[in-house]
């Protein structure tokens, strides 16, 4: 196999433009950079969830993810590439009913935290969402983004919702309930 990363610092973002995989360059401010920046972010926080103790089935379904935002990654590094599928979106949604379907009903709205992984996976949560926000403001510019990529960053964000409940309740850590009109 040939390498793929031969050289690191090439110097040629120095100008403030970065190479898309399709070989055009773009300013770095540009929407399209903005919205690889989010999705990397997220893949990162989604590391340190996985750095953490958590269960392995769920360490293999996050893993399974982590690969799947790469490749939503490069399908924003290359405009017109179509890489997320249908199947990408079926996974999200058995992964939420399998997580979901041992969860008490929730009657109140829930803060972050819990246990430690518990709030890593609402970061996590909270990072997906800006991403899908990055994402839907490229497609409102026109940008040729596939709507089953902004599809699954809004799942993706349900599902690490229902994670987060998950995390706590096989942790055996209570959720941490909103109380309205709370005073210190």
């Amino acid at each position: 196999m040939a390498y793929r990363l031969t050289q690191i610092i090439t110097k040629t973002g120095d100008s403030g433009n970065t190479g898309l995989g399709d070989g055009s360059r773009v300013a770095k401010s540009s929407l399209r950079i903005h919205a690889i920046g989010e999705v990397d972010e997220l893949n990162a926080h989604l590391g340190v969830l996985l750095a953490m103790a958590i269960p392995e089935d769920i360490q293999q379904k996050l893993t399974q993810i982590q690969h799947q935002l790469f490749d939503v990654g490069s399908e924003l590094a290359v405009p017109g590439w179509n890489v997320i599928t249908e199947n990408y979106l079926t996974f999200l949604e058995h992964s939420a009913a399998a997580w979901y379907e041992n969860l008490s009903p929730l009657e109140e709205f829930i803060l972050p935290g819990g246990s430690a992984q518990a709030a890593q996976v609402h970061v996590v949560r909270t990072v997906a969402r800006r991403a899908e926000r990055s994402v839907v403001a490229l497609r409102a510019e026109d940008e040729t983004i596939s709507l089953n990529l902004q599809r699954y960053l809004n799942r993706l964000s349900d599902v690490f919702f229902i994670l987060g409940r998950e995390m706590n309740r096989r942790l055996n850590v209570s959720d941490v309930l909103w109380q309205k009109n709370h005073t210190a």
